[in-house]
């Protein structure tokens, strides 16, 4: 095996190392001082040393899904369930960016009361108000028309979880009535409306 100064270099480098090498730098000690200037000085030739400050917006916890590891999935019985309106929506958006925010980010479940055309009422009336901001959703698996138009509506970028690629993995995670297919669709429709 390498010593950990050539495999922190090779990392470095080429952003990959074998599952025994990694664990050989995890293991180790003596590397981990190493390992993290080396992180330092990737991560400063990429980003440089600006700090980017996201506004996070949980404007629903109501989902539709059942995911087996999350809080807010439809069959918890102690969720303490709320929605906020889009006024409250823009007055969170109006705190942020007094305090320097210039992304938003609304995040939520898969509500089914947040439709297409609340949402982009939602994204359209933020737009308008903080132009100079850059607005991000996490509201689930959509048809990509739906991505489609929140993307018309001003949404700059969108998060998707993606938790494996492992179809056995992923049904461990879900109920059946969702797809590992799906999830991937979903990704790359988002990827191909840019």
């Amino acid at each position: 095996m390498d010593c950990f100064e050539t495999l922190i270099g090779r990392l470095a480098a080429e952003r990959n190392l074998s599952d025994s090498e990694f664990a050989f730098l995890i293991e180790n000690d003596s590397a981990a001082e190493p390992l993290f200037a080396a992180a330092d000085r990737v991560r400063r030739s990429i980003y440089g040393d600006e700090v980017y400050l996201r506004g996070l917006i949980e404007f629903t916890n109501y989902c539709k899904n059942n995911c087996y590891y999350c809080g807010i999935r439809a069959g918890n019985p102690n969720a303490v369930r709320y929605r906020l309106s889009q006024e409250e929506i823009l007055a969170c958006c109006e705190e942020g960016y007094s305090l320097g925010f210039r992304t938003f980010v609304l995040q939520g479940g898969e509500d089914p009361f947040f439709t297409d055309d609340r949402l982009c009422n939602v994204i359209s009336a933020i737009r308008k108000r903080f132009s100079d901001c850059a607005i991000t959703l996490s509201v689930g698996e959509k048809p990509k028309e739906s991505y489609q138009a929140y993307f018309q509506a001003g949404a700059n970028r969108y998060l998707l979880r993606h938790e494996t690629a492992d179809d056995a993995h992923y049904k461990k995670l879900h109920p059946g009535s969702m797809s590992p297919e799906n999830r991937k669709r979903c990704l790359f429709n988002l990827k191909a409306i840019g």
